[in-house]
Parts: C-alpha cells; sequence; structure tokens
C-alpha cells in the first residue's frame, strides 16, 4: 500500500523527519505507517487526531490579534469568515461559536458545511463569495495561496488569522495586506498547534498539556507583531526574523539530528 510504502522511505531517513497526519489523511493511515516505522505521529492509540490542538492554537493567534487591533482579545459579536470546514475548520468554528462570534462559513463540500452550520449557526455563503463578506476577521483554514492579487482587493476585513499553510501566493501579497492595513498573524506561527501535537506524542505528554502549550501561540503571535512594529516591517517577515532567533539560540544547546526523542543512533 501507498502508506506503508511512504513508511519504509521515512524509516530510510533514520529520525531526520518524523511523518504525521495532514490534509486528506487520517489516524489509520499513519497506523498503516507505522508499520513500517516508528518515525511516526499522530497514531490512533497515542495523541490521535491533531486538529484539535491545531485549531486551539488558531484560535488563540485570532484572540491575540484582536488584542493588538482593538486592544481586547474578546471575539464577542465579532464576525468571523471561516474558509474551510474541514477537521481543523469545524473544531476552530466551535472554539469561535462559545466565544460569542458571528460566523460565515464556506467549503467545497456542503455537508461539511451542514455539519458547521449545525453545530454554531454559521451563515454559509458560496467558496467564491467568502473573500467578500464584510466581517472583522478572515481565518483561511482550507489549502493554500488563498491570498492572491484576485482575492486581496476583495477582502473587507481587518485581520487574516487562519490554519491554512502557505496562505500567501507570494511574500509580495503579505506586503499588500499590509497596504491595506489589514493585520495578518502568520501562517507557520498561527497553525503551530499541529506541529506541537506531533512533538507531544513523541515526547509522552497528554492532550491537556499540548493544549496549554497552544496556549502560547498567543503571546507568540504579539511577539511577531511587536518586531514588526519596531522595525517597520511586515508581519510575514517578522515571523521568520523570530523563527531565525530562536533558532540561532537553540542551535548550541542540543543536537540538531535526530530530534526524535529517544530514536535509535
Amino acid at each position: 500500500m501507498l502508506f506503508r510504502a511512504h513508511g519504509r522511505f521515512v524509516d530510510s531517513l533514520g529520525g531526520r523527519y518524523v511523518t504525521a497526519e495532514d490534509v486528506g489523511t487520517s489516524t489509520g493511515d499513519m497506523d498503516f505507517v507505522h508499520m513500517e516505522t516508528e518515525f511516526v505521529a499522530g497514531l490512533a492509540e497515542q495523541s490521535g487526531d491533531p486538529s484539535p490542538v491545531t485549531a486551539h492554537g488558531v484560535f488563540r493567534a485570532i484572540q491575540a490579534s484582536a488584542f493588538y487591533c482593538w486592544g481586547s482579545d474578546s471575539l464577542e459579536g465579532k464576525t468571523i469568515a471561516v474558509q474551510g470546514c474541514g477537521n481543523v475548520g469545524h473544531n476552530l468554528a466551535k472554539e469561535l461559536h462559545a466565544a460569542g462570534a458571528r460566523l460565515i462559513v464556506t467549503d467545497i463540500d456542503p455537508e461539511r458545511v451542514k455539519r458547521v452550520v449545525a453545530d454554531t449557526g454559521a451563515r454559509a455563503v458560496k467558496s467564491e463569495e467568502i473573500y467578500c463578506q464584510q466581517a472583522d476577521i478572515f481565518a483561511p483554514c482550507a489549502l493554500g495561496a488563498v491570498i492572491n492579487d484576485e482575492t486581496v482587493p476583495q477582502l473587507r476585513v481587518k485581520i487574516v488569522a487562519g490554519a491554512a499553510n502557505n496562505q500567501l501566493l507570494e511574500e509580495r501579497h503579505g506586503d499588500m495586506l499590509e497596504a491595506r492595513g489589514i493585520l495578518y498573524a502568520p501562517d507557520y506561527v498561527a497553525n503551530a498547534g499541529g506541529v506541537i501535537n506531533v512533538y507531544s506524542e513523541l515526547a509522552g505528554w497528554d492532550r491537556q498539556r499540548s493544549l496549554r502549550k497552544a496556549d502560547e501561540i498567543y503571546h507568540t503571535v504579539l511577539g511577531v507583531f511587536e518586531i514588526a512594529k519596531q522595525h517597520g516591517i511586515p508581519t510575514y517577515e517578522a515571523a521568520d526574523r523570530l523563527a531565525e532567533r530562536r533558532l540561532q539560540a537553540v542551535r548550541g544547546m542540543v543536537r540538531t539530528w535526530p530530534q526524535y526523542p529517544n530514536s535509535r543512533n
């Protein structure tokens, strides 16, 4: 099978890479990978689906963005347009609803939309209509490259903060958001809960510890915004600078290979 072949390839890397569940895969798929390698996370009998932790981190990133933008991290009464109602988008929508936000949602799968609408009372729109909705926050939680020449002019929000990877088609689209006065929470900062969940499994943490660690994304996002402000640079560039600082700080403290806890040497 494909996933077993993937597992054999991952195993050949000897711990330099650990694979895990992502878009289009499941914990069951990771169990097939596990038949061939120990270098896999997101297993059903261990940390399981990383989506709730990813969603919680994005929720905290949205709160931090709200605080920076409006002086309060309360989402009560805020309108949030969520693009993508998959596992992460659904969990995020439930957290946002519990926080008092009004939701506008879309997905290419109408059944996913129905579930989110049933759980949160969200208003559903067509996929191509999500960009032009009058809202406070746009949360892209589907695939990447959704911030581009076509979509940026349509946005009628103050904040972009979501779970999708590679949201900017090109770096210059981050500059376009900046020019329009739209605050952007860089994707790999906001969605870091997924990586936190993977590491939690490798390190033996329980789910509550993972969620507490994901809570820290709030302060990391604020740190990115402060770097951007101090240096007069876009937030996507500030996120890269913060990441580089952290890498430099740990480079002399730990070995960089292998990073898999208890890996064979």
